[in-house]
C-alpha cells in the first residue's frame, strides 16, 4: 500500500505550492486527447480516459487541501466522470465509422450542427446550468464558500463540458465554440484555487481550440463543396 500511496502523493513543489504527478500528467493526456481529436484519430478517446482518471482525483480529493482553498471543485470532478462515459460512446462511434470508411479512413467527417441540433443543445445547457449550480451549492453547503460566482463558474464549466464531448463525439464543428466557453471560465477558476498546470493547461487550450476550429472548419467547408459540385455526363452512371 505504502508504493501506491508515494505514487498517489508524488508531487513537485514549484513556489511553494505543491503540483501532484497527477495533476501534471492528467493533463499531458488530455492534451494529446485534443490533438488526437483534431487530427480525427480514435486513439484520442482512450488516451483522453486515463487523463479523465487522473484529473478526477485531483479535483476531488486534492482540492480539498488547504493549499488549494479547501473546496473540492465539484464542476471540475463531476465533469472527469461525464467525459469517461461520453467518451466510450465517441470511441466506438468514431471506430465504426473508421471501419465503415476503410483503411486510411478518418474517424469522423466534420460539419456544423443544424439550426435544431443547435438550438436543442443550447437550450439544454441553459438548463443544465441551472440544475447543476443548485446541485453543486446543496452538496457544498459544508464548504466555507465566500465568492457568489463559484458555483455558477463551476456549473458553466461542467455543463459546458458535457456539451462540447458530446459535441465532438458527433464530429460537429460546434464543440470547438463550446471548448472556447469553457476556458475562457476555466482558466480563471483554475488560477484562483492555485491548480497552475491546469490552468496553464486551459490557456494552451484555448490557443489550440482556436487551431482546431480552423482545421474543421476548412475540412467541413470542403466536404460541403465537394458535395455540391455536380457530376459530369460521364461520370452519371447508366
Amino acid at each position: 500500500m505504502s508504493v501506491f500511496q508515494d505514487l498517489y502523493d508524488a508531487h513537485l513543489t514549484i513556489a511553494g505550492h505543491a503540483i501532484t504527478w497527477r495533476e501534471i500528467l492528467g493533463n499531458a493526456f488530455g492534451l494529446a486527447s485534443a490533438v488526437g481529436g483534431m487530427r480525427r484519430r480514435v486513439w484520442a478517446w482512450p488516451v483522453g480516459i486515463v487523463g479523465n482518471v487522473l484529473l478526477f482525483t485531483v479535483f476531488f480529493f486534492t482540492a480539498a487541501q488547504t493549499d488549494h482553498g479547501g473546496q473540492p471543485l465539484y464542476g471540475q470532478a463531476g465533469r472527469q466522470i461525464f467525459f469517461i462515459v461520453v467518451s466510450i460512446y465517441g470511441w466506438i462511434r468514431w471506430r465504426q465509422t473508421q471501419r465503415a470508411g476503410g483503411a486510411g479512413a478518418f474517424a469522423v467527417v466534420p460539419r456544423w450542427a443544424t439550426a435544431r441540433e443547435r438550438t436543442t443543445f443550447l437550450v439544454a445547457s441553459g438548463v443544465g446550468v441551472l440544475v447543476a449550480y443548485a446541485a453543486f451549492r446543496a452538496i457544498g453547503a459544508g464548504f466555507p464558500v465566500t465568492h457568489w460566482w463559484y458555483y455558477w463558474a463551476d456549473a458553466w464549466i461542467f455543463v459546458g463540458s458535457m456539451v462540447a464531448t458530446y459535441a465532438m463525439a458527433r464530429g460537429w464543428v460546434d464543440f470547438w465554440l463550446c471548448w472556447l466557453a469553457v476556458d475562457i471560465v476555466g482558466v480563471p477558476e483554475l488560477l484562483y484555487f492555485r491548480f497552475y498546470p491546469s490552468a496553464v493547461l486551459y490557456g494552451v487550450y484555448g490557443a489550440f481550440v482556436i487551431w482546431g476550429f480552423v482545421a474543421w472548419l476548412r475540412i467541413a467547408q470542403a466536404e460541403s463543396a465537394s458535395m455540391a459540385v455536380p457530376a459530369r455526363p460521364d461520370e452519371v452512371p447508366a
